[in-house]
């Protein structure tokens, strides 16, 4: 009789710890389950959560930011700075396409005549070969000009001023409608982004195959054509 309530009391115990197990998880998958619904997710990567600092305040932020360089805080490095080299490189790019595609197709500059190669990569080494001292020009320029950028990113970040913002605005589009404003802001980063992809694949083509970036469209046309 003994033992029958010792193992009566035994399950009992056994049942009650059980139980108390299951409302315990179920209470955490609830909780969790509540947590993930009210966590929003990256616009760009609806499978990760969006970045803390990717708020959708910037123009063109869609929440990508798979490598987590939105959080870096070190060495004066942080989202502002990030933030002001993307623009900075967007607008370079865009002129890069541009000056790339436009020599290619009404011919080198003034004083370049001996680049004559359809190829930019090519016509660099042509420049360089003729005419050194204008590579070296272009290098001091860029240098003086990075070291300028890094002063004025610096000292933007102290006063306030918004990256990418220097006042350049000679046809006033700033002073109109907000929103327009708002648009324009996102087109010129969306086209940024897109112009640092041409100007890379009109780099790599350039090195690997020697042609033009319009060349090599054409003659890719013209060997895929049905």
């Amino acid at each position: 009789m003994l033992i029958f309530r010792i193992a009566l009391l035994a399950a009992t115990s056994t049942a009650f710890s059980y139980t108390s197990s299951t409302i315990s998880k179920s209470g955490i998958s609830s909780s969790k389950s509540s947590l993930s619904s009210t966590v929003e997710r990256s616009q760009s990567l609806p499978f990760l959560n969006r970045p803390l600092l990717l708020d959708g305040s910037m123009a063109g932020d869609v929440g990508f930011d798979p490598l987590g360089l939105s959080t870096i805080d070190d060495l004066s490095i942080d989202l502002y700075w990030l933030r002001e080299a993307e623009i900075k490189h967007a607008r370079v790019a865009m002129l890069a396409v541009a000056g790339i595609l436009q020599v290619e197709v009404f011919g080198p500059a003034p004083g370049c005549e001996m680049a004559t190669t359809k190829c930019q990569t090519d016509a660099f080494w042509e420049l360089w070969n003729a005419h050194p001292q204008y590579i070296a020009a272009g290098l001091i320029g860029i240098f003086v000009i990075e070291w300028i950028s890094g002063i004025a990113t610096t000292r933007g970040k102290e006063i306030g001023r918004e990256p990418g913002d220097f006042g350049l605005d000679p046809l006033g589009y700033g002073k109109g409608d907000p929103a327009a404003f708002k648009r324009l802001q996102k087109q010129e980063i969306m086209n940024g982004r897109l112009a640092m992809w041409a100007a890379s694949g009109l780099l790599l083509q350039g090195t690997s195959n020697h042609l033009g970036g319009i060349e090599a469209l054409m003659k890719s046309l013209t060997d895929n054509a049905f």
